[in-house]
């Protein structure tokens, strides 16, 4: 598991001490909304799942989600990186940021790090981004970085817009 840090943020790889950030940041009803789980989705059984889960896509794919930590106050605010467990359709980029750091750019920010990772590292020719059509915050992010609508697809129970960029598509950083 490999760190990356950018001007104003630190990813790194989850860890244990994570859980009680991840459990506030995944019980805001804002934030919730547009997660996507498996089974409980709340508390600090739910958050040491969520660790557990993360670590073990890092471990089984070599690449995965980072933390991510805010560089001038040492808080954990999120997570943003790489998702590809067996069934999924393609390398996923996904993020989810504590609500109180949103519109500062810090998605933004931290994604194009893993664009780069992604296809720099990971030797990924394609990724994808899974977002509900009502979430324009990270429809937004999505077109920032470079991603482009796709398709309108039904995936795991849910309406989803797939936002895709090609490595050889990706815009300069």
């Amino acid at each position: 598991m490999v760190n990356r840090e950018t001007e104003r943020l630190l990813l790194r790889p989850p860890e244990v001490a994570d859980i009680d950030p991840f459990v506030e940041i995944h019980e805001d009803p804002e934030v919730l909304k547009y997660v996507s789980g498996i089974g409980q989705s709340t508390g600090r059984v739910a958050a040491w799942r969520l660790v557990a889960l993360l670590i073990g896509h890092w471990n089984l794919r070599g690449y995965g989600q980072w933390t991510v930590v805010e560089k001038a106050t040492g808080h954990l605010i999120g997570r943003v990186g790489l998702w590809y467990p067996e069934g999924w359709p393609g390398i996923e980029l996904g993020w989810v940021i504590r609500r109180s750091h949103w519109d500062r750019g810090l998605a933004t920010e931290a994604c194009r790090a893993a664009v780069a990772y992604a296809f720099d590292e990971v030797g990924a020719d394609r990724i994808i981004s899974m977002i509900q059509p009502d979430n324009t915050r990270s429809i937004r992010v999505a077109l920032k970085i470079g991603e482009t609508f796709s398709d309108a697809r039904q995936f795991n129970g849910q309406n989803v817009h797939v936002y895709a960029m090609n490595k050889d598509d990706r815009r300069p950083t």
